[in-house]
């Protein structure tokens, strides 16, 4: 079960990452229902990155899979091609996404977005490893 202090504990190690590479972030995350615990839009971070690190921690609590990892499997002629469009339009394929484990369980996720793919990922990371 992900509750608040976790959610903010999360976010802090992710703002903290975010802060280190200079790049202002939206951090979100979700819980085992993929349902929204806690959000931080740092300081110039984009106003239309809001609902894409929302959507990014419910992609990667509904596969159980890093939205960098779906990416890969969800452009033409991959095996999840066109899975953008199921979910009443939810599923965010850009990395940043990454879901988060207790005891082996998928328990939550973490979106991030803000930067590159590259760098979503990386915060997301540093949130992650902070549960």
């Amino acid at each position: 079960m992900i509750r608040l202090e976790d959610a903010r504990r999360i976010i802090a190690a992710a703002e903290k990452k975010a802060q280190e590479i200079g790049q202002p972030m939206n951090i979100a995350v979700a819980d085992e229902g993929g349902n929204l615990v806690s959000h931080v839009r740092m300081d110039g971070a984009w106003l239309g990155s809001i609902d894409i690190s929302i959507k990014k921690a419910y992609t990667s609590r509904a596969f159980d899979i890093a939205t960098k990892d779906l990416a890969t499997h969800s452009q033409s002629g991959g095996q999840f091609f066109g899975i953008h469009a199921s979910n009443d339009g939810k599923i965010m394929i850009f990395a940043g996404g990454i879901p988060l484990r207790k005891d082996g369980k998928v328990v939550g996720a973490i979106g991030v977005s803000g930067g590159s793919g590259e760098q979503d990922h990386a915060v997301a990371e540093a949130g992650a490893t902070a549960y």
